[in-house]
């Protein structure tokens, strides 16, 4: 038995960690049952620890720039010793700079931050503010990008050289014309006012003897950038800044330091005259920057930390087909929906023009548009999302360097001679590891699958956001209700940390935690959306859900005491009335556990037909979604309080969350909410958070039957409970939930595929709702994955290298497979349907088990191995 897929906090052989005394994972090769382990490092030695679990803690301390090598060892059922891993190493970052934050030698237009500061936090001068503007050109002056520079010489031979890097803004670092990692968009996307993250780069071998150069680009980024939906401006700062720290250490044991401080050169005359995350850049190819002035030292107040998080890259690489338009129009077709950059290579005159526009779809006259993604007024529209780039004689190179955009057709306007073979698309996300995959006998499910795993990829720029075009936010709702689902197909332990992170630096003293993380960009008039069930609820059921897929109570742990301030903040609204809501009819002592209190989007985006998605919907607190989400999250943190031995928390708050429970049943029994509805979600939401009687429970699941017939079995639901609806049927009537799942009518899943879809899209209608505004690179509607790992081939951990594996054939399909490469190994189910009988195909990883449970219910345990079974 031999160790493999070996990690430290969930990364593979990281390079700058600040996480203290960090735990080591692996998997099992070989063997059925671990019966011990042993690691060894250069300066500990674990011992023979008679253990299953794939998991230990290293009780070395944070030292700065340490890098700790080790090898695992592994004994099997027999006792048999295995041979020594890979050797494998993590290596600790930085906590002492000795470097000094820089800026460009100019002074920038402040003006938007002086506004800001000016009116401050208050609601009504905003308001006026917006009034007063909305229909004035936006004035603000923005700036080419920084161009730093440092020379310095090295001596001696090197054995190890590490920067340390971040910066407000965006950066690409070169040493001696050679990029520096691959991070794009680095640092990445925090709330700069509370966390900056840095990045460690291994450039030891981009340093030479004698003399080297370092230089460095500086964009806005969303630091200074546009962000949001209104594209807003300086939302984090007006001054954009760098933080570098180059540590070289020689044979002979010396170091030397190689630090940003008022020493460096800087102008900003370089090629990149413009450059914003979201409308794009402007390149004048043949402007070399002249560093002809020193740089400025200013200050942060923030303390730089690791991200201990993977790091956004490029991916995937498209070569497009060129189309001509009804109108003569020259249009690059890459064929798939991504989120990107885009790479050409041309000859051309000094002063010739290509000017690129990227978008999502062609409009009903076959002509490229973006209206679909832009919102626009006499101020601003935006975004933009497209390159100009101005030709030097000769060859011409070009690749986005500050900009990402979402798109599959890109609209070129120039007179350069150009094919379609000189340009790449090139996808851009965190370099997470596909773990989840999906077939089956529907070609369309498999499409389906296909565009949810596309749209995962493309709102996956270091955060998780609603779409990679118009608004580009870390939507608290959509990152809960899309965890199940992410953590199946992607590794996305990392990732969900870090925007838990995000979430936690948001939240307010008395423990409201927001819609949007970070909240760069939020219209101010959003601002009462804070708090809102069923999106600020992430922070509770996004570390739950964490803890069960990956067998992880540290984070739990970690977050316990802001997760109870939430769940405080709940109870806080409990039995309340807001000054401007319905009144409901519960009666007696139910009445003080109704919640009747704070704005809410409620089920949100349901379909136009069955509710209309009126903003009219959020002005009034959402009674029924408030009191249902009350319970069942208090109830979730009742679980959590329990497992950690908080048992007088555990008590309190399943108290609280039952009497939720109770008001709920009598806020049903009112004429306002009755269980007699054709709203889907108002039968689906009670029972999948199991909050009805007996009796109620009886009629929902047969009203909801009834529901789905008078609308033909198609999705009726909206953003809060297409992810439950399927589980929910499963219970009581597999056969309707396999047809509402194979509908191919709109809206449905399907529909998507059936429409030639391959990115999932925000409304059911596609771009027919919302006046046209709407995203097709959305994956929330994608959750329903979850369901097709977990339900219908039955992948579910349970526990400490253990599953449960219950896979629900049904439906027209004649087969369905699952694999999902989990934090205890590789596991798979799937099942085929042959003369009446169904054929199961199993495997189980090294060293775990698992229930198998098929549909006589009767309950086998599996050790590792392959199985096949026919029932």
């Amino acid at each position: 038995m031999k160790a493999i897929n070996i990690k430290t906090e969930y990364l593979k052989n990281p390079i700058g960690i600040d996480i203290d005394k960090p735990r080591i994972m692996w998997n099992c090769d070989g063997g059925i049952t671990q019966t011990a382990y042993r690691i060894i490092t250069d300066e500990w030695d674990s011992g023979k620890i008679e253990s299953d679990s794939m998991k230990c803690l290293v009780p070395i301390t944070f030292e700065n720039g340490k890098r700790v090598s080790f090898r695992i060892k592994l004994w099997d059922e027999n006792g048999a010793e295995g041979e020594w891993s890979e050797e494998a190493f993590f290596e600790y970052g930085i906590k002492n700079w000795s470097a000094k934050w820089i800026t460009g030698n100019y002074i920038p237009d402040s003006s938007i931050a002086d506004k800001k500061a000016k009116i401050g936090k208050s609601f009504l001068l905003q308001g006026v503010d917006f009034l007063l503007n909305m229909n004035k050109p936006e004035t603000l002056e923005r700036h080419p990008v920084d161009c730093f520079k440092n020379d310095f010489t090295i001596e001696k031979e090197i054995t190890k050289a590490r920067l340390y890097i971040t910066a407000c803004g965006v950066y690409e670092a070169k040493i001696n014309g050679k990029r520096v990692g691959n991070f794009y968009l680095a640092p990445g996307i925090t709330d700069y006012t509370k966390r900056v993250q840095y990045q460690t780069y291994d450039v030891s071998d981009l340093l030479e003897n004698g003399n080297n150069e370092i230089t460095i680009q500086l964009a806005d980024g969303w630091y200074r950038g546009s962000v949001g939906a209104w594209g807003l401006k300086q939302e984090y700062g007006f001054e954009t800044k760098l933080l570098a720290q180059l540590e070289i250490e020689y044979y002979d044991g010396t170091k030397k330091t190689v630090a940003t401080d008022k020493e460096w050169r800087w102008s900003n005359d370089g090629p990149i005259r413009f450059a914003d995350n979201k409308d794009g850049e402007f390149v004048v190819a043949d402007r070399i920057p002249t560093y002809s002035v020193f740089a400025k030292e200013t200050k942060h107040n923030v303390v730089p930390t690791a991200s201990n998080n993977v790091f956004v890259t490029e991916k995937e690489r498209f070569k497009p087909e060129t189309i001509k338009t009804p109108s003569g129009k020259t249009i690059l077709d890459f064929g798939q929906n991504f989120a990107g950059i885009i790479e050409f290579n041309i000859k051309a005159k000094k002063g010739q023009r290509v000017f690129l526009r990227f978008g999502e779809l062609l409009d009903k006259d076959g002509e490229f548009t973006q209206k679909n993604i832009q919102v626009s007024n006499k101020r601003i529209t935006t975004p933009l999302q497209q390159i100009e780039y101005i030709c030097k004689d000769g060859e011409n190179r070009y690749k986005t360097t500050f900009a990402i955009f979402g798109y599959r057709y890109v609209l070129v306007e120039t007179d350069v001679e150009f094919t379609a073979d000189d340009f790449t698309g090139v996808a851009v996300y965190s370099d997470m590891e596909q773990t989840g995959f999906f077939e089956c006998s529907n070609k369309l499910l498999n499409k389906f699958v296909d565009a949810t795993v596309w749209s995962t990829k493309s709102n996956s720029a270091d955060l998780p956001t609603d779409c990679p075009t118009r608004e580009r936010h870390g939507w608290t709702g959509d990152a809960q209700i899309f965890f199940p689902s992410a953590s199946y197909l992607f590794d996305y332990a990392t990732f969900a940390k870090k925007y838990l992170t995000d979430v936690y630096d948001w939240q307010t003293k008395d423990g409201k935690l927001p819609q949007i993380a970070p909240q760069g960009g939020t219209d101010f008039f959003m601002v009462m959306m804070n708090g809102s069930v069923g999106w600020a609820d992430a922070g509770i059921i996004i570390p739950y859900y964490f803890s069960v897929k990956y067998n992880d109570t540290d984070i739990l742990s970690e977050y316990y005491d802001r997760m109870k301030k939430y769940a405080e903040f709940m109870v806080s609204r409990i039995g309340k009335n807001a000054v401007l809501s319905k009144p409901h009819k519960v009666k007696g002592a139910d009445r003080k556990y109704v919640v009747n209190k704070g704005q809410a989007y409620g089920e949100w985006a349901e379909p136009a037909d069955v509710y209309p998605n009126k903003w009219t919907n959020v002005v009034l607190p959402e009674t029924e979604v408030a009191t249902a989400y009350t319970s069942f999250v208090l109830g979730l943190f009742a679980e959590i309080a329990e497992k950690l031995g908080h048992n007088a928390d555990a008590k309190k708050y399943k108290e609280i969350s039952n009497k939720c429970k109770k008001a709920y049943q009598a806020l049903v029994r009112t004429d306002d909410y009755l269980l007699d509805t054709d709203r889907q979600a108002r039968l689906v939401r009670p029972l999948a958070f199991d909050l009805l009687d007996e009796k109620q429970t009886e009629y929902a699941k047969q009203r909801l039957i009834k529901a789905l017939d008078n609308y033909g079995y198609r999705l009726g639901t909206g953003f809060l409970s297409t992810p439950l609806i399927l589980g929910v049927l499963e219970k009581y009537d597999l056969d309707s939930a396999y047809r509402l799942l194979e509908n191919e009518q709109m809206p449905g899943w399907l529909y998507m595929s059936q429409m030639g879809a391959t990115t999932i899209w925000e409304s059911w209608e596609g771009t027919e709702a919302q006046g046209g505004i709407a995203s097709l690179n959305h994956y929330s509607k994608g959750a329903v994955c979850e369901w097709l790992f977990s339900s219908m081939c039955g992948i579910n951990v349970s526990g400490e290298n253990h599953f449960v594996i219950s896979p629900k054939p049904g439906g027209n399909f004649t087969f369905a497979c699952a694999e999902y490469k989990s934090i205890f190994g590789c596991v798979k189910s799937g099942w085929k349907k042959e003369n009446g009988r169904y054929i199961y195909e199993i495997e189980i990883p090294a060293n775990c088990t698992a229930d198998l449970i098929l549909s006589d219910s009767k309950k086998e345990t599996l050790i590792a191995g392959t199985y096949k079974i026919t029932e």
